[in-house]
C-alpha cells in the first residue's frame, strides 16, 4: 500500500498547520489585519476539508484490516459475511477516498472563489458577430439564473442591427471564476445570418474574457492620479439618464511591473444614475483590469506548464464552436462534441464546464506528482 503510506504522510504534515490556522484565526490581531484574515480563512476552510477526508480514509483503511482479521479468525457464518460486506465496502471506499484527497491536495487557485467582470465582444463577422456577442450574453444570464448568481451590466455598446459590439458585467455568487474562467477565449458561430438571403453559412466570432475581480489591497493605485469625466448615458433608464451627467469615465495612467511600460486604462460605467455609485464601481473595474494585467505572467507560467490549455488567460485562443445548420457544440480544447445546441445557448453549459474542470484537475495532479 505505496499510496496510501505516501498520502498518509502527506496528511500528517499538514495536521500541524490546521491547528495553527484554527488558532490564528481566532487571534485579534490577525482578524484586524483584513487580507491576512481572509487568506488564513480560506486556507481554514481548505485544511478543514482535507482533514475531513484523512480522518475518513483512516478509518476505512482500520476497517478493513480489522474485518480481514475478524475473517481470518471467526467461525460464526453470520460475522464472516459481515466481515467480507465490511471488506467489499472499504476495498470500494478508499480508492474513491485516495482521489477525492489527490483533488484536494492541489493547491487551490487563490482566485476561484472570486467573483468576476465578463467582457464580450463581437469580433469578425460585422452585424452577425454583435448578434452572436447577444446570445452568448444571454447565454452565460441563463447560466447565471440557473447557478443563482447576480450579473449586473456595466457598459454596453449596441449592434446597428441588435447584440453588442461589446457588453461588460459583473458576476457574484460562490466560486464564480473557478466556474467561469474555462470561457475566456475566441467562440466562434457557423450559422446562417438572418441578413443573408442566399441561405448561405457565415462563420463569425466573439471574443470572452472572464477577468477575476480584484479586492482593494491586491492592487496598488494612487486615487488622486485619477483623471474622473462625467457625461450623460444613454440607453435605458428613462429621461433622467439622458439629462444627468451619472455616466463616469476613468482614464489611469499605470506602469507594467514585469515590463515597466506606461499604459493609459479607461474605463466607463453607466450602470446606475447615481454618478458616485458608478464612480465607485468604475474604480472596482480599473482595479480588476490592473490586477488581470499584473497576472497575465502568472497565468502564462501555469499555460506554459500544461498542455491542455484548458483555463489559459490567452483570449486570442479559439475555443468553442456553435454550429447552428448541425446543432452541435464542439469545445476544441478537449475534443468535446455535443448536439444539443438549443438547450446549450439557453444556459445548459454546466456539462461542458465539468468536463473542462475534470481535463484540468488531471493536468494539475500530473504537474504535482500525485
Amino acid at each position: 500500500m505505496a499510496t496510501e503510506n505516501t498520502l498518509l504522510e502527506k496528511l500528517e504534515g499538514l495536521v500541524p498547520r490546521f491547528e495553527e490556522v484554527s488558532t490564528l484565526i481566532t487571534d485579534p490581531n490577525v482578524i484586524a489585519d483584513q487580507k491576512r484574515y481572509v487568506q488564513l480563512t480560506k486556507e481554514y476552510k481548505n485544511l478543514e476539508d482535507i482533514m475531513k477526508s484523512r480522518q475518513a480514509y483512516i478509518n476505512a483503511v482500520k476497517g478493513l484490516e480489522e474485518a480481514k482479521e475478524l475473517l481470518a479468525t471467526e467461525d460464526d457464518p453470520d460475522m464472516k459475511e459481515m466481515a467480507r460486506e465490511e471488506i467489499a465496502a472499504n476495498e470500494k471506499r478508499i480508492p474513491e477516498l485516495e482521489e477525492e484527497i489527490k483533488l484536494l491536495l492541489i493547491p487551490a487557485d487563490p482566485e476561484d472563489s472570486k467573483n468576476v467582470t465578463l467582457e464580450i465582444r463581437g469580433g469578425t463577422g460585422g452585424d452577425e458577430a454583435a448578434l452572436f456577442a447577444g446570445d452568448l450574453f444571454r447565454m452565460y444570464t441563463k447560466y447565471c439564473e440557473i447557478k443563482g448568481w447576480h450579473i449586473t451590466v456595466s457598459s454596453t455598446s449596441e449592434g446597428a442591427v441588435g447584440g453588442y459590439k461589446e457588453i461588460v458585467a459583473n458576476i457574484t455568487g460562490d466560486n464564480v471564476y473557478g466556474t467561469m474562467k474555462y470561457e475566456s477565449g475566441v467562440h466562434r458561430v457557423q450559422r446562417v445570418p438572418a441578413t443573408e438571403t442566399q441561405g448561405r453559412v457565415h462563420t463569425s466570432a466573439a471574443t470572452v474574457a472572464v477577468l477575476p475581480e480584484a479586492e482593494p489591497f491586491d492592487v496598488q493605485i494612487n486615487e488622486g492620479e485619477i483623471k474622473w469625466d462625467t457625461f450623460r448615458s444613454s440607453g435605458a433608464g428613462g429621461q433622467n439618464v439622458n439629462k444627468v451627467e451619472s455616466g463616469v469615465r476613468a482614464r489611469y495612467m499605470w506602469t507594467n511591473p514585469n515590463t515597466g511600460e506606461k499604459e493609459e486604462i479607461l474605463v466607463e460605467c453607466t450602470e446606475t444614475r447615481d454618478q458616485p455609485k458608478n464612480k465607485e464601481r468604475a474604480l472596482a473595474r480599473l482595479r480588476t483590469y490592473i490586477y488581470d494585467r499584473e497576472h497575465q505572467k502568472y497565468i502564462d507560467d501555469i499555460a506554459s506548464r500544461r498542455k491542455t490549455m484548458v483555463s489559459t488567460g490567452d483570449r486570442s485562443a479559439k475555443i468553442r464552436t456553435y454550429n447552428y445548420p448541425q446543432g452541435r457544440i464542439t469545445d476544441h480544447r478537449i475534443n468535446y462534441t455535443i448536439y444539443n445546441l438549443a438547450a446549450f445557448m439557453d444556459g445548459d453549459i454546466q456539462d461542458c464546464i465539468d468536463h473542462l474542470i475534470v481535463a484540468e484537475n488531471a493536468e494539475r495532479m500530473k504537474e504535482a506528482e500525485l
